[in-house]
């Protein structure tokens, strides 16, 4: 919701394989998703993905407080399985994508704890920036024809109302404040 990139080169180091040099990694639109929740009249959950999704990272796996991450969302890919409502969600009192066309994330820090990494970094949407820190679990390091591959999940809460969406659109009678994000993604280099 990068954030999601970040996390896949901090996890990388879970592997367990060392190197004296960062590695650069892509994130892997095919094999990696971005999705969302959001209530709806109180009793029930929307659920939705973003399907332009691109990033880069730079991961150190001797130091992971040196590794760097980058992620980029076109705000207008929402999908929600629905035309109009997807259409709604890209006007003014929603994400606004003509005037906020990018959502971003870029690190600022990487700490190891048990069991993964926590990141933390400049979130912006609906042109505003947030400190978010996200908790990264899992990771997994795969060699496929010549192929590195890592992979990772985690979860983020926001809320709308962080990001300036419009005060009328977040009511207890339509679509919720908070939206949970879910982000599981695969990282490549060769």
């Amino acid at each position: 919701m990068s954030v999601m990139t970040l996390v896949i080169g901090t996890l990388v180091s879970a592997g367990g394989n060392s190197c004296s040099a960062a590695d650069e990694y892509d994130y892997d639109l095919v094999h990696s998703s971005v999705g969302f929740k959001a209530r709806h009249l109180g009793i029930s959950w929307i659920h939705g993905r973003f399907n332009d999704v691109s990033g880069n990272f730079s991961l150190d796996r001797e130091d992971p407080s040196k590794s760097t991450f980058e992620l980029t969302i076109k705000a207008d890919s929402v999908d929600t399985a629905n035309k109009a409502r997807d259409e709604h969600l890209r006007q003014p009192d929603y994400f606004d994508t003509k005037q906020f066309p990018l959502i971003t994330f870029k690190s600022t820090s990487t700490k190891a704890i048990k069991g993964g990494y926590e990141v933390t970094g400049d979130f912006t949407m609906h042109g505003k920036t947030n400190k978010v820190t996200l908790v990264l679990m899992g990771g997994k390091e795969h060699d496929f024809k010549k192929v590195k591959r890592v992979a990772f999940s985690t979860e983020l809460s926001l809320k709308r109302s962080d990001y300036g969406f419009d005060p009328k659109a977040i009511r207890p009678t339509g679509i919720g404040d908070e939206a949970l994000i879910f982000i599981d993604c695969e990282g490549v280099r060769e």
